[in-house]
């Protein structure tokens, strides 16, 4: 028997790679004007999505296009609300203009890392984008504070894992300034993504096997090699009787 699985993507970030990728994937994932991308890049990219019959989700972030939203930011609870409603209000005008369909927000980088752990900034992020909310899933790590709150609050969510990132035993990704923080070569990532789908378990960097769920998995559109790893994982998962 198949198992069906979502594989996403994060794009509209200006790495030129989107619609080579869009085929291999089942769920998007765009920049909406935080970390990266303006309303001319949503515009184009939904379009793309569209295309590609893609589950088409907002991707806001810390406010910080200097560091490409991976940086935690000294910001207020105002600032950040604020600046995460714009980022939202601007996607959803342009879904309605394009008569697109929004499944599901993701929150970008170090604020999707923060929220993992932080009650007080994951309660004020659910805040800022409930208005958003009821009729959308929330991307979030399991066992994570954001996702434990999103429910108990009644918001749907899907629990996320990352096919092309390390793990740490606490279940948080391995640090971005870590030597092993991705895992780019194909086989590798297969091997990880199947882990994680046939056994619910993941094998963390200090070799520890530990349960995690999922029901969406990401590559990073701006890994190097993601594009290989795509088209690796649609010649491969069928022969484990998965599909996307």
């Amino acid at each position: 028997m198949n198992k069906r699985i979502d594989i996403n993507c994060d794009i509209g970030e200006g790495v030129a790679n989107d619609e080579a990728l869009m085929p291999w994937v089942s769920s998007c994932n765009i920049a909406c004007g935080g970390h990266a991308g303006d309303e001319a890049s949503i515009r184009k990219t939904l379009r793309l999505a569209k295309k590609y019959n893609l589950k088409i989700g907002a991707h806001p972030g810390y406010p910080d296009k200097e560091n490409f939203g991976r940086k935690v930011l000294d910001i207020s609870k105002e600032d950040l609300k604020e600046s995460l409603q714009h980022q939202l209000a601007a996607f959803a005008a342009i879904v309605k203009e394009e008569q697109g369909y929004w499944h599901h927000i993701k929150p970008h980088g170090a604020l999707y890392n923060a929220i993992a752990k932080d009650e007080r900034l994951a309660l004020e992020f659910l805040e800022a984008i409930a208005p958003y909310l009821s009729d959308c899933f929330l991307y979030a790590p399991f066992q994570s504070r954001i996702a434990e709150i999103a429910i108990h609050s009644g918001f749907k969510i899907k629990y996320e894992a990352f096919a092309d990132r390390n793990y740490n035993s606490d279940l948080s990704l391995v640090s971005r300034l870590q030597h092993n923080a991705l895992i780019t070569l194909p086989e590798e990532v297969l091997h990880h993504l199947l882990t994680m789908v046939l056994e619910e378990r993941v094998k963390t960097i200090s070799d520890q096997v530990i349960p995690i769920k999922a029901g969406t998995f990401c590559i990073h559109g701006d890994t190097p090699s993601a594009l290989k790893i795509l088209m690796y994982l649609h010649q491969e998962l069928p022969k484990f009787n998965i599909q996307l």
